[in-house]
């Protein structure tokens, strides 16, 4: 019989949880640890809209990159998503920070279809992206096509340097503030998400090609990663990707 602690250790195998930041709260968010898990959905958040998909399928657990519980709950309310939870007996089991450390990065190099040399950085001697060799030099314009075509953007903002690139620094999720370790790393771009104006702003002066590629879509591969890693693990449990699981803002383009 599958219990939520079983999958818990089985994560931690392959993205150690602790390699999460302090300021995270990875792990196990809403428990209820003597049900056994039969169907799981995996999402990067946990949106109302999967609470209700959750209850409707039948799944004990939602695996997420993001935490439901992040900060301090100084109340318990009706509205918030982890109170949803314990009324439906759904329990809540994240990977984030650690995930990150451990694996996103390197199968977001793998979805683009780079190969990371080094790392962008290491923090508490924790690695924390990714440097890439391209294959061939592309331009600004070139390396923003074949970003919004293997993440399924519907933008992507970049600044364009005039220059080609063959160095590329890699962070998922929000990763301005890595933008002079990609400097100091003489990388010719940065793809990253969540990108200031003020971080723009600095890559211009500096000569370095800036792509956002938006925080959901450098870290949705979590999904099919979580869905195959864990199907791997437990036969007898099913494992879905959230139908729910999307991109929540609109664009008009």
């Amino acid at each position: 019989m599958t219990r939520v602690s079983d999958i818990y250790n089985y994560i931690d195998r392959f993205a150690p949880y602790s390699l999460q930041e302090d300021y995270d709260n990875s792990g196990k968010n809403v428990i209820f640890s003597d049900r056994e898990v039969k169907k799981v959905l995996i999402a990067l958040d946990i949106t109302n809209e999967i609470v209700d998909e959750a209850e409707t399928v039948g799944a004990e657990l939602i695996v997420t990159h993001h935490p439901v519980i992040f900060r301090s709950l100084k109340a318990l309310d009706g509205d918030s998503i982890a109170v949803k939870l314990c009324m439906k007996g759904i329990s809540a089991l994240s990977a984030h920070t650690n995930f990150d450390s451990a694996v996103m990065n390197d199968i977001l190099c793998e979805e683009l279809g780079m190969n990371p040399a080094e790392p962008l950085a290491v923090e508490n001697n924790i690695p924390v992206g990714k440097v890439c060799e391209l294959d061939k030099e592309l331009t600004s314009g070139e390396l923003a096509a074949l970003v919004k075509g293997k993440l399924g953007n519907t933008v992507v903002r970049y600044n364009d340097t005039g220059k080609m690139i063959s160095r590329v620094a890699v962070c998922g999720g929000s990763g301005g503030s890595f933008l002079k370790n990609a400097l100091r790393k003489n990388a010719d771009a940065y793809i990253t998400g969540d990108v200031k104006h003020d971080v723009f702003i600095d890559a211009h002066n500096a000569g370095l090609c800036v792509l956002d590629a938006g925080h959901f879509h450098t870290e949705n591969i979590f999904c099919e990663f979580m869905k195959r890693k864990l199907s791997e693990g437990f036969s007898d449990t099913q494992f879905l990707v959230s139908e729910e699981n999307r991109d929540i803002l609109s664009y008009e383009i």
